[in-house]
């Protein structure tokens, strides 16, 4: 058996341009700051260690009414931008077609990963849809892989498992779940480290069908 699992913002989908401008209409409403820039809150969110709600609000703590505007705002916003990466979409059926098991490790809420993915048309593609909120700790934790590897009875020493994303707590997760890690240079980050590189999808496949 072979599983191939997916971060999926900055890894199968653009979504940075929707975030921040829900970001911004927190700051706008709530704080009175101006806007960030795209390029400035995808930094952010891929950093590895990071207080977010300095980053983004000025304050110390994320606040529950931050929390709570962003997150009505989002749901509307999410599906307004977010695009499929070039190649995404023919290396998931590619994979899909040599009988690999697809899943989503994100973590982001499932409800915007399914909304956004069930708008982009691929939510059929994957057995496992899994958001940081049905863990009790998000990557770079090991938990959420965990999770979905139960689900299908993995065994190391039986079946083979990637982890494809495009930051390093993508990348921690694998390690410390032992599996492989495919690390992902077109999305929000272009450097980083896994057992292997990948410059466009099609290499994804690739790697796995090797």
């Amino acid at each position: 058996m072979k599983v191939a699992i997916f971060d999926m913002d900055g890894t199968l989908i653009d979504s940075g341009h929707d975030i921040t401008v829900s970001i911004n209409h927190v700051r706008a409403h709530l704080y009175a700051l101006k806007p960030l820039e795209v390029s400035y809150v995808i930094d952010a969110i891929n950093a590895h260690q990071r207080n977010l709600a300095q980053l983004f609000y000025e304050t110390p703590l994320y606040e529950s009414k931050a929390q709570a505007l962003f997150e009505a705002h989002y749901y509307e916003q999410c599906t307004q931008n977010v695009k499929l990466y070039e190649g995404i979409f023919e290396a998931l059926q590619a994979l899909k077609e040599h009988g690999v098991h697809l899943c989503v490790a994100t973590n982001a809420p499932t409800i915007f990963a399914k909304r956004m993915l069930t708008h982009l048309q691929v939510t059929p593609l994957f057995d496992h849809i899994i958001g940081a909120d049905m863990v009790q700790r998000p990557k770079p934790d090991k938990q959420i892989l965990e999770l979905i590897l139960g689900r299908y009875g993995f065994e190391h020493r039986r079946d083979s498992a990637w982890m494809v994303g495009d930051n390093s707590k993508d990348m921690q997760s694998a390690h410390d779940a032992k599996i492989c890690s495919i690390f992902a240079t077109w999305g929000f980050s272009r450097e980083g480290r896994g057992h292997h590189q990948a410059d466009h999808p099609q290499k994804v496949v690739d790697i796995i069908h090797a």
